[in-house]
């Protein structure tokens, strides 16, 4: 119903007119009567009607003067005037206020229900239009997210965007940013994703980061273009914190690549660092944020050729020392991360040490490891090639040692005989046993010993020497300290002997053989 207010100052024209008219069967309801402008305004002004109904000529504020009040504070009332055959010149003025609808007075029931349809008609048609600009804003509010995303997606990818483009997209999304410096962040996540985790990030960073112009998934990343601002400290920090929301709840990880600033219309360039800088993930590893001063560091490392000797590694693997044999695989990853060489080449020299490490097992076992080769290859880091390289050599040097388990035993034991026997040998040492009794490498028959017993070869003969001498103490009470030197390898030394005993025993030959007694 569309409030009506009548306004005239004769009573019985107002009580007329409103006992008459059937208002409902126009969409009418006579809100209220005034007898001149003055009480007529007053009533706008508290009640906001939508039609009045009023005579051009009152005293004190006549129609004129309320139509152009009304007009003033409440432009969307419409009019109906009420004038005398002779007030035409009055009606003429009330035409420059917008007023269509004129009745001459004395006017009838049809006359008014018919002024009062079309302006009931009229309000329906307008309110018919606004309902549909409405229904379209709210449906491009909808969509415009879409649009935004699917025009930042074009806008870095292809080439034939420019300046002229961007002012008119600017102008569409409400964007002010000309003449001011722009970054683009691309985020990746690391591991096994669902599609709605990318959407989860974007929500994230748009959330933390301070007002983001304008975001999208592209491949599979996403993609936020941020002003450029001067506070760089608070920006990493807001990249930390949008990466540990996100680790908090969905325990993925992200890398965040960063592009320098620059103008907007240079975002295909800027696009294309982000994607440089998410490159060098490989070397840097997953996590974390990099940007073009990463890049830029890697460039003043030495580019020399990558020299790198394999026996390093395989050497450990063979005598099934795992400590050494990791130790080198890191200095190996330290060197090869450290070169910045392709990619491609990276990863061929860590395809070629894995083969070399597989031919260190049997024929069969190398045909199952060398299925690996593939995956190697796809690994997206140098830090993932390098653990699988690690695992699969930590798992040959396993089988190594247990192939190797009673042959190494057998021969540590001929060592322990052969020690327990030449403990008078001054000459004992581990160069005497590995080249004059059992041929072997001195260093790796060392490490072997050691593997084996948790000693080294001069602690152990020092050890049982000096056992060996308090055993002789206690069954001999008359022994003489220089006769144990000498029959235990200390030659002609007995203050040398004296001083080890002491330090292994923990008092002198001399106080040992007080305590036995």
């Amino acid at each position: 119903m569309y409030k009506v207010l009548l306004v005239d100052d004769e009573r019985m024209i107002l009580e007329g007119i409103s006992s008459i008219v059937d208002w409902q069967s126009v969409d009418t309801q006579l809100v209220g009567t005034a007898r001149n402008g003055v009480e007529a305004y007053a009533f706008v002004c508290e009640h906001a009607p939508d039609i009045i109904i009023s005579d051009i000529r009152m005293p004190g504020m006549d129609g004129l003067g309320l139509v152009a009040r009304v007009k003033e504070t409440h432009p969307h009332i419409r009019f109906i005037m009420l004038s005398g055959f002779d007030e035409f010149e009055y009606a003429q003025i009330a035409m420059q206020y917008g007023v269509k609808h004129y009745l001459l007075k004395p006017c009838n029931e049809n006359s008014i229900l018919k002024a009062l349809s079309e302006i009931a008609a009229e309000y329906k048609q307008e309110e018919s239009k606004e309902g549909f600009i409405q229904s379209m804003k709210a449906n491009l509010r909808k969509v415009l997210p879409h649009v935004k995303e699917q025009f930042l997606k074009e806008f870095v990818t292809n080439k034939s965007y420019g300046s002229r483009d961007w002012d008119y997209y600017q102008d569409l999304f409400g964007l002010q940013v000309s003449g001011k410096k722009v970054r683009l962040l691309l985020f990746r996540l690391e591991d096994k994703f669902e599609y709605e985790h990318l959407f989860t990030v974007k929500n994230i960073a748009e959330d933390i980061l301070d007002e983001p112009l304008l975001s999208s998934t592209i491949a599979e990343q996403i993609l936020i273009m941020i002003e450029d601002q001067e506070d760089m400290e608070r920006l990493q920090e807001q990249i930390k914190e949008i990466r540990r929301i996100f680790m908090l709840y969905y325990k993925i990880d992200t890398t965040v690549a960063l592009s320098e600033a620059g103008d907007i219309v240079e975002a295909r360039r800027l696009y294309l660092q982000a994607l440089d800088c998410l490159g060098h993930r490989f070397y840097l590893g997953e996590g974390g944020l990099i940007t073009m001063r990463d890049i830029l560091d890697s460039t003043l490392l030495s580019k020399t050729d990558f020299v790198y000797d394999e026996d390093r590694i395989l050497f450990p693997i063979r005598a099934c020392n795992w400590e050494e044999a990791e130790a080198s695989i890191e200095t190996f990853h330290e060197q090869l991360s450290n070169s910045r060489l392709d990619i491609q080449t990276t990863k061929s020299y860590v395809i070629q040490i894995f083969i070399s490490i597989t031919r260190l097992c049997t024929e069969e076992q190398m045909n199952h490891y060398m299925g690996l080769i593939g995956q190697i290859s796809q690994l997206e880091t140098l830090q993932a090639s390098i653990h699988l390289l690690k695992q699969i050599a930590a798992e040959i040097t396993l089988i190594n040692f247990e192939q190797n388990k009673n042959k190494h035993s057998q021969v540590v034991q001929k060592v322990i005989d052969i020690v327990n026997s030449e403990l008078a040998n001054a000459e004992l040492s581990l160069n005497w046993v590995a080249h004059q009794m059992l041929y072997m490498n001195p260093d790796y028959l060392g490490k072997l010993f050691k593997k084996e017993t948790g000693e080294r070869f001069s602690n152990y003969v020092v050890t049982v020497r000096i056992k060996k001498a308090m055993e002789m103490i206690r069954h001999h009470d008359d022994v003489k300290m220089f006769e144990l030197a000498e029959q235990l390898g200390f030659g002609d030394n007995p203050q040398y002997f004296s001083q080890v005993f002491k330090k292994i025993a923990g008092c002198a030959p001399s106080e040992y053989k007080k305590l036995t007694l």
